[in-house]
């Protein structure tokens, strides 16, 4: 993966730190999920693009330190052929599923890591069949083994993600902060409600004028994106970091998430997190307790909870302490942790 993608981030996480702890790791890439589905100008692409790679010895991330230890494999495919033997194979998306249930027993004992309900990236009926497939399932939120459950499917484990508290932490005291600097991850996929959240700023804003507000992302901007937003595209970890230490509140408008990366993150460099109630977020975030929360695709409640903590600068740092020090108990060491309890590789 090119670009950062949260639900990658988490496996090259897992990937890194079994590792550290004496384990061969492979994290196998595909060029073709389905190379059956494919036109000849992608298989053409595809034949080009992994012939450039293997000369320059990719995939290379420019935005995770992956360990040297972790065999980093590119593939025309996902066909078992492409596939290394191993004691355990872990299936990381609904595609990945499908092939994964159909390997034999020498590639390893079958998992399927479940970071979301994934029918916004391909149709629901083979997003939830794969759910039902003989693979142990691990989840990364309370949500997920509820959905597992109303399926009437078992997960072996409920793990929540960590954090990196040597990557992100507090450079600037929140109390010292401009409590009307405002960021946000901005997306182009509808569900992560980045309109919602420009909405609910051009109302705030109509009230403070001289509202900051900051947005990184993948992407390039699009018209939507006022031009009083400063946009940083593929910050770097550093400045990933300054951005986050430079607001006093975050806000997250997505209308459903698995387990939300960019809203605990800014609670561990201080921030006071407005969001939308999508699920996810209530594996670290509690209404009133420690965030503001309202129901999704509500800019106008996205507004008025901005407003409630820029007429009271008390309730801001309040919720910003509570958020930083609840925050903490998320760590990789127990993830991974329980991770390689539950693969049986300990």
């Amino acid at each position: 993966m090119r670009k950062p993608i949260g639900g990658c981030r988490v496996v090259y996480e897992y990937a890194n730190r079994l590792s550290e702890r004496g384990h061969v790791i492979h994290i196998v890439h595909p060029f073709l999920l389905y190379p059956e589905e494919a036109s000849i100008e992608e298989k053409l692409k595809m034949v080009a693009r992994l012939m450039l790679d293997r000369l320059l010895c990719y995939p290379k991330l420019r935005w995770f330190n992956i360990s040297p230890k972790v065999n980093m494999l590119i593939s025309s495919s996902l066909e078992e052929k492409n596939i290394p033997r191993g004691d355990v194979i872990i299936a990381t998306a609904w595609q990945t599923a499908e092939w994964v249930n159909g390997y034999s027993r020498d590639k390893g004992e079958k998992f399927y890591l479940i970071q979301h309900y994934e029918n916004w990236s391909g149709p629901e009926e083979r997003v939830k069949a794969t759910w039902k497939m003989p693979l142990k399932k691990i989840v990364i939120a309370k949500w997920l083994a509820e959905k597992a459950k109303e399926m009437g499917e078992e997960v072996v484990a409920y793990i929540p993600n960590g954090l990196d508290f040597e990557q992100f932490r507090i450079t600037i005291p929140m109390e010292k902060r401009n409590p009307k600097r405002i960021g946000m991850l901005y997306h182009r996929l509808d569900w992560k409600g980045s309109e919602d959240g420009i909405e609910a700023l051009r109302m705030v804003r109509d009230q403070f004028p001289d509202l900051e507000v900051v947005f990184f992302s993948t992407y390039s901007p699009v018209s939507s994106v006022p031009d009083w937003v400063e946009f940083h595209k593929n910050p770097s970890p550093n400045k990933l970091l300054e951005i986050y230490n430079s607001c006093a509140i975050f806000l997250s408008p997505s209308w459903n998430e698995g387990w939300p990366l960019p809203p605990a993150e800014a609670m561990t460099c201080g921030c006071a997190l407005v969001s939308t109630d999508n699920g996810g977020i209530r594996e670290y975030a509690e209404h009133e307790v420690n965030a503001l929360l309202s129901p999704p695709k509500d800019s106008p409640a996205l507004a008025q909870n901005i407003l409630r903590l820029l007429g009271d600068d008390d309730l801001r740092v309040r919720l910003a302490m509570v958020g930083y020090r609840q925050i903490q108990k998320f760590t990789w060491d127990k993830a991974v942790e329980k991770f390689e309890e539950e693969l049986g590789a300990k």
